[in-house]
């Protein structure tokens, strides 16, 4: 029987500030959507087993496109596969809306579709007595 928390998926969107461009073109470094995927594993882990739990690691990162200052990162968490203690996480980022500085200063415009910018499997740990009851 497939436990019923395999496929619960949880997404977060995020405008990328420009404080965090620290790079050439206002690149953002990969550590800024790792980031973002803690935070989606957190609310995941809330919504499957009632606790906050702990993003233990990273099996596989695989950073696809640069992510820019002014950015709109779309962020996903699926679980995968539950053990006793652990949830195996498939994460994945879009880039959904990104600025246009040719345009103007605040310009920028939806991408149709969404770029993928990184995608990452990682483990979640849950403490013994979460049961999934919440």
């Amino acid at each position: 029987m497939t436990d019923p928390r395999v496929g619960l998926t949880v997404t977060h969107r995020r405008y990328v500030p420009y404080a965090h461009g620290h790079y050439g073109g206002d690149l953002v470094d990969g550590a800024y959507t790792l980031g973002v995927f803690g935070d989606v594993a957190t609310e995941l882990a809330i919504r499957a087993d009632g606790d906050e739990g702990l993003l233990a690691g990273y099996s596989a990162v695989s950073f696809l496109a640069p992510v820019q200052a002014g950015d709109v990162l779309e962020a996903c968490c699926e679980v995968v596969r539950v053990g006793r203690r652990s949830r195996e996480l498939r994460c994945w980022a879009d880039v959904v809306a990104r600025a246009d500085p040719a345009r103007g200063a605040s310009a920028a415009r939806v991408l149709d579709p969404p770029l993928r910018v990184v995608e990452a499997t990682a483990t979640l740990v849950v403490p013994a007595s979460s049961d999934g009851t919440g």
